[in-house]
């Protein structure tokens, strides 16, 4: 009897732990934990935090994204004009075309608002936490967005600011190059080591995307050729935002891991980016992430493996909208 008992502890142990092991794996990379629900009533500065965290044809090969018919556009103003591949209202103008560079399909949408106000972020599921994710396409509709891309999917780090439309809810520093859109629409490029979230709170930041590098700063190319995010693969999917002029900007994707795109590296991206007039541009969250979704459609082709094509789902998407 006694042999027995000590034959079954082992064994009773051995799978306790493999239960807990498989639970904090569950808890850390499967199950949503929200620290903090957006509300329409929440102020601008407000620091919210919970559960530890502070919380149609064009030169270089491009080419329209579609003629289409003039319609009245299902999201935002209710005299807008449409086609498959532009968007006008008196507020909102975007032009959607498609390029082939490096091999690759690149998806630009040019973007032009009467104010900043107009570009905005919007959290999965309308709410902040770990593993709450939904596709960009589905942020998107849900906040009737007339375009939009993946962000910074601040889900999948545990530090880096975070600071949407106003309001931090993170405020631990990754030592990461961010970008910062403020209230003015303008863009800047900081070092989280260099200021803290509530002074760019102070100096105007609206939003605050934390995964990088910057591509293009003062109009230069700011990363070198063999520059990567990481352990990313040379060439991937990329997602990136820059800035033109005042309420002038460009939101870019580009396929990439399938036999019709091979995929950008940051210094291609970058090089893009330049190409069509920014003074800064940043790299956002890319590999299966990169999405854009234009008048209720997605755009591009996103993969993760290139066998298939569907989105992943993401913590936060970048908008333009109502």
């Amino acid at each position: 009897m006694t042999f027995i008992k000590r034959s079954i502890l082992p064994i009773v142990l051995s799978v306790l732990l493999v239960m807990f092991t498989f639970y904090v794996a569950l808890d850390t990379f499967v199950i949503p934990q929200v620290y903090s629900s957006v509300s329409t009533e929440q102020t601008s500065g407000a620091l919210t935090s919970g559960s530890g965290q502070s919380g149609s044809t064009a030169s270089n090969g491009a080419s329209s994204g579609g003629s289409g018919s003039s319609g009245t556009a299902a999201a935002g103003s209710t005299d807008a004009e449409t086609t498959d591949s532009s968007y006008s209202d008196d507020n909102i103008s975007v032009n959607v075309t498609t390029y082939r560079k490096y091999d690759t399909s690149i998806y630009v949408a040019d973007v032009k608002v009467s104010s900043p106000e107009y570009l905005k972020t919007v959290l999965a599921n309308n709410s902040y936490g770990r593993n709450v994710t939904e596709k960009t396409s589905e942020i998107a509709e849900e906040a009737g967005s007339i375009l939009a891309i993946n962000g910074d999917f601040y889900g999948a780090q545990e530090s880096g600011y975070v600071i949407r439309n106003g309001v931090i809810y993170r405020d631990t520093s990754a030592g990461k190059e961010d970008l910062v859109i403020y209230e003015d629409g303008s863009f800047g490029v900081i070092d989280e080591d260099d200021v803290t979230a509530e002074e760019l709170l102070e100096k105007g930041a609206q939003q605050v995307l934390s995964f990088g590098p910057a591509l293009v700063e003062n109009g230069q190319v700011s990363v070198s050729e063999n520059e990567e995010v990481g352990k990313a693969m040379a060439s991937n999917p990329r997602t990136a935002i820059g800035i033109i002029d005042d309420c002038h900007y460009v939101f870019v994707v580009s396929d990439g891991r399938t036999s019709e795109s091979e995929g950008l590296t940051l210094s291609q991206m970058a090089e893009f980016m330049q190409g069509l007039g920014v003074t800064t541009a940043y790299n956002l969250d890319g590999g299966g992430s990169s999405t854009m979704y234009f008048n209720g459609q997605v755009v591009n082709k996103p993969t993760t493996n290139g066998r298939s094509i569907s989105e992943r789902s993401v913590s936060d998407i970048v908008s333009i909208g109502y």
